[in-house]
């Protein structure tokens, strides 16, 4: 969920403030030096670090039981990695980012997915392992819409945000579809009401929908869970909190249905709460009426078989902005020359943000009881943000994605809005941050050199590009897809051009040999798994009301194709 000053999560900062999912894959592309050049000469990687910035905290990407209660951090040493391999010299308003870890320019003139509905966050339909499934010859994927006619902006869109489908043909190359993807909107997933039930008698002025996944219950079958945020507010007219906002991870379970014409589906009138936070691992909106707590994704460990686990975000439990994160939080090597002073980072305004990224188990096979775990990772006086987390296993290793704002960062570190990885042995580990141990795996084109701006009020010395996209979901083949946000002042609140990322180890690169200069087609979101239920296909046949077709094997041979 990608979040505005008016929104729910951590308010953003003071404009111009200076400063697979789990998935088995084998034989992904491998990085070769080419890839893994990119950064600026002056600034070229060595043994001691980059002079002028402290080294990384050393992290043994140790394998820890799920259970246990270890913690990995993303320390202050790690996320100054970012700026110590940005360029000092770029041109004003261009890209300080190494060129290898930075999404290739959308352009101004990209296409509306559907002109009916601003879309951002949006997802597939997976099963336990993140693979990507058609069903009966379509493709279908979920997205946090919102109406642009109902007379509220862009940018307070979240407050009225309710989960949308969307679906096309399977099986076509991007080239031969139409450029804003051929992606065809079905409208709202749930019936209008069933979500606002979780919150019972609890005074609420407006409900949404936010972010999460969407299970195929099993092959072969019709049915599908799907697992998402359910979002209550008690504001004023200005937008004032009167009591905190209300957060509940829920569940609901619906049916799919397809003809030749079309797809729909059923069901999603009982939704289930799952999980509030706790307040000891995960804060709460008492302790912090800007907390943070969404976005399931729920997942299966094939190192431990019979468990079904759940990422997602939270902050760290206790009072906002209280002065506890530690020098392990710092994370700096002893003697380092250009470590911080823990004091000077605690009255900087740094305790303010304390993300973390959140674990759960489920307790039983329908997966309505859950049970929290300690978190995977914590970045507390580093970021307050750490947003659609997802579990990605390939070559044996672990990776854990999540995505952030420039903005949300600390006092003190930088870095652009995009995807950010960590790399272990398991799926909780002392995760090692990716790329030279800083975290930044893709960003948009940022100038570091320059002040943020936001999307809704550009810095004109930035990036005009630095808010271009937003909310990315890494998928196999380590294709990315995500929304477009802001180019060239220009709103989106559309399904941006895929991209592609090869990962070896703890490194990655922007694959530029992918689609056009390494911008694949607008909302290029394939399945990789076909999901045939012939049964099921039939029923809908005739109920869907089908009338152009006269022959069922016809027709069931389209399925196939």
């Amino acid at each position: 969920m990608e979040l505005t000053n008016k929104s729910l999560g951590t308010p953003r900062k003071k404009t111009y403030r200076f400063r697979t999912s789990q998935w088995l894959l084998l034989g992904a592309g491998m990085l070769s030096a080419g890839m893994l050049g990119g950064m600026p000469a002056a600034r070229a990687q060595s043994s001691g670090g980059v002079p002028g910035y402290p080294r990384p905290t050393i992290h043994t990407q140790q394998a820890y039981s799920p259970f246990d209660s270890f913690t990995s951090r993303w320390t202050r040493a790690d996320a100054r990695q970012i700026k110590a391999r940005s360029s000092l010299t770029n041109p004003t308003g261009g890209n300080s980012l190494p060129a290898r870890l930075t999404m290739p320019d959308i352009p101004a003139d990209f296409p509306q997915t559907n002109p009916d509905v601003w879309i951002w966050d949006t997802w597939t339909l997976i099963d336990a392992q993140a693979n990507q499934f058609s069903y009966n010859g379509w493709e279908v994927i979920f997205s946090l819409t919102a109406d642009p006619n109902a007379g509220y902006t862009f940018d307070d869109r979240h407050v009225h945000a309710r989960i949308g489908f969307f679906y096309r043909r399977a099986g076509i190359p991007a080239s031969r579809r139409p450029r804003n993807g051929g992606w065809i909107y079905g409208g709202h997933l749930f019936p209008d009401g069933a979500s606002a039930k979780v919150f019972g008698s609890t005074t609420l002025t407006e409900s949404a929908e936010w972010s999460g996944s969407t299970r195929l219950v099993r092959a072969g079958d019709n049915h599908v869970t799907v697992f998402y945020t359910a979002l209550g507010f008690n504001r004023t007219a200005d937008g004032t909190n009167i009591s905190p906002p209300v957060a509940i991870i829920s569940k609901a379970n619906g049916t799919i249905h397809s003809d030749l014409r079309h797809v729909w589906f059923s069901g999603f009138n009982d939704h289930k709460p799952l999980l509030q936070p706790d307040g000891v691992y995960y804060q709460t909106g008492q302790q912090n009426e800007f907390y943070s707590f969404r976005d399931p994704f729920t997942f299966e460990d094939p190192a431990h078989p019979g468990y079904t686990f759940m990422v997602f975000e939270g902050n760290t439990a206790g009072e906002r902005g209280a002065r506890d994160c530690t020098a392990a939080d710092l994370g700096y090597r002893s003697g380092d020359p250009y470590a911080e002073n823990l004091d000077d980072v605690l009255n900087s305004g740094a305790t303010y943000q304390k993300a973390n990224i959140g674990l759960a188990v489920a307790l039983n096979k329908s997966l309505t009881k859950w049970r929290f775990l300690p978190p995977l990772i914590s970045g507390n006086c580093v970021n307050d943000q750490t947003e659609r987390p997802q579990v990605y296993i390939k070559d044996g290793k672990y990776y854990l994605f999540t995505i952030s704002h420039r903005t949300t960062f600390a006092a003190g570190i930088d870095g652009p809005d995009g995807v950010y990885g960590f790399v272990g042995n398991g799926v909780r580990s002392d995760f090692k941050p990716m790329n030279w141990g800083s975290g930044l795996v893709l960003g948009n084109p940022t100038d570091l050199n320059q002040a943020a701006g936001s999307d809704f009020d550009p810095n004109p010395l930035q990036n005009p590009r630095a808010f271009q996209s937003y909310s990315h979901y890494v998928m196999p083949g380590g294709l990315v897809e995500s929304f477009i946000d802001t180019v060239e002042n220009r709103r989106g609140g559309a399904l941006a051009p895929t991209v592609q990322i090869n990962i070896s180890g703890q490194d990655s690169a922007i694959n530029l040999a992918y689609g056009q200069n390494g911008l694949g087609g607008y909302g290029d979101i394939p399945a990789n798994r076909a999901n045939i239920d012939l049964v099921a296909f039939l029923q809908d046949l005739r109920s869907g009301g089908d009338t152009t077709v006269s022959n069922p094997l016809v027709a069931l041979a389209s399925v196939g194709q």
